[in-house]
């Protein structure tokens, strides 16, 4: 959307709502929102580590109310890159969803740390989790800071003298997925029920769900489109995911029907329309994650399993990369 720079940092949205954009939107780089009004102030989402959360805090002094505070943060889901700078914003009232609440108690900061720590224990799967995110955040001194406030499926709070209407979606993206629909601007920041020019990653579905969400934005009177990850949109790019799901749905389905294995599906899948797209390896979880719901399988999708399929799949087009560009042709 030429409207919208995709350039780092704080992008003014009218009216006291403000996004901040981490390009290049891959792995851990995520967005988050701000919402001003009469005095207070809302934030949606921190950031993966402490020196990116710091640096937001201090981006956004300047268009904070005078007093500086924030006095409400939304959580829109469990993942890292969305909750682990909560610490910094401690003392504020912390609101999630509930699966949201419960996810981020089984996944805590430090279980992710030592993860991140012991990473050549756990093979190619490690290799392609550190190179992907251990080697580019700074995990040190991160501690768990839980919400303070849950709620089941739909949650309005006033920010001065707006309102914003807090809606459960999940399970979809996580398990607790939560939309900040800002009506009175017309203005939604979605969490990573939307991802623009990048590969979503289904950790819960079902998709239909995912769908569903899609189709609820859709319907809402709004213009402006913060994603989790990726550039500023309007309902454009909520359609192109939409599309996606829909289309990864089908194939994947005819593929489970024809008793090819998930991994024998994702590399048969053309992804041609959606070449442009950045983190092509996320196919091998999207794909896992509708064979287990085609099967009845509620099980958590196995991680380490999924991080070496991307790793090998990474690796190859690597390989084929740079095969392409030193003139050689393999058949």
């Amino acid at each position: 959307m030429a409207k919208w720079q995709y350039t780092r940092g704080l992008h003014d949205l009218g009216n006291g709502c403000h996004a901040w954009l981490l390009p290049d939107g891959s792995w851990g780089y995520s967005n988050a929102g701000l919402i001003v009004d009469s005095g207070q102030a809302m934030l949606v989402d921190t950031l993966f580590d402490l020196k990116l959360t710091r640096e937001m805090l201090d981006g956004l002094r300047g268009v904070l109310p005078a007093r500086g505070g924030i006095d409400t943060l939304v959580n829109t889901h469990a993942n890292g890159d969305h909750t682990f700078g909560n610490q910094l914003v401690k003392g504020s009232r912390i609101i999630a969803s509930r699966a949201c609440a419960e996810e981020m108690a089984l996944r805590p900061p430090e279980e992710f740390m030592r993860t991140m720590h012991n990473w050549r224990e756990m093979g190619e799967a490690g290799a392609f989790m550190h190179e992907m995110m251990g080697a580019r955040f700074d995990f040190t001194g991160l501690v768990y800071t839980p919400p303070t406030e849950t709620f089941e499926t739909e949650l309005r709070v006033s920010v001065g003298n707006k309102e914003v209407r807090l809606v459960n979606v999940g399970p979809a993206h996580t398990r607790g997925d939560v939309l900040a629909y800002v009506p009175g601007d017309r203005t939604v920041f979605t969490g990573d029920i939307l991802f623009v020019g990048g590969h979503p990653a289904i950790w819960a579905g079902p998709v239909a769900n995912w769908i569903k969400a899609c189709n609820l934005i859709l319907g809402w009177d709004v213009e402006t489109v913060v994603p989790g990850h990726g550039p500023i949109t309007d309902k454009s790019g909520v359609r192109a995911l939409k599309h996606y799901l829909e289309y990864l749905a089908v194939e994947t389905r005819k593929r489970y029907d024809a008793g090819m294995t998930d991994e024998e599906a994702a590399r048969d899948i053309s992804f041609d329309a959606f070449r442009d797209w950045i983190d092509g390896e996320r196919i091998f979880i999207n794909v896992n994650a509708l064979y287990r719901e085609f099967a009845g399988d509620a099980s958590r999708p196995d991680v380490p399993r999924l991080f070496g399929l991307m790793a090998r799949h990474h690796r190859e087009r690597a390989a084929a990369a740079a095969c392409q560009h030193c003139g050689h042709t393999h058949h």
